[in-house]
């Protein structure tokens, strides 16, 4: 069991950059691959990106491929996610996840603990 606590959302003007933050309790945190979705008021959750166990393998949905950077610190259990170039449309609720299966996987129904969510606000 992995228990999940996001932080580091706040409010941002379009064009600049927050990092994301998720720690995770327990200490088998290097044996979960890790990812990031998001949820904006209306819609479904997406996913945002996602790396393996060890981090050498990242994957990004194209709306954030080239401005967001995913990573993790096992020494830390902990995952990130820079975000660079915000726009307005990237507010959201960020949930990160944890999945003991597969390789960051894209599919939110693949990941077994969630953290309870950090609000990122941008505005114009």
């Amino acid at each position: 069991q992995v228990q999940l606590v996001e932080s580091g959302g706040g409010l941002v003007q379009a064009g600049g950059s927050l990092r994301l933050s998720c720690a995770a309790s327990g200490r088998t945190f290097s044996s979960y691959a890790m990812g990031w979705f998001r949820q904006a008021p209306g819609k479904e959750r997406e996913f945002v990106a996602g790396l393996n166990k060890n981090g050498g393998r990242t994957y990004y949905a194209d709306s954030v491929k080239g401005r967001f950077t995913i990573s993790r610190d096992n020494t830390k259990n902990t995952v990130y996610l820079q975000m660079n170039s915000l726009k307005p449309e990237d507010t959201a609720v960020y949930y990160c996840a944890a999945d003991s299966y597969y390789n960051g996987s894209p599919d939110a129904r693949a990941y077994q603990h969630w953290g309870q969510g950090t609000q990122v606000t941008v505005s114009s």
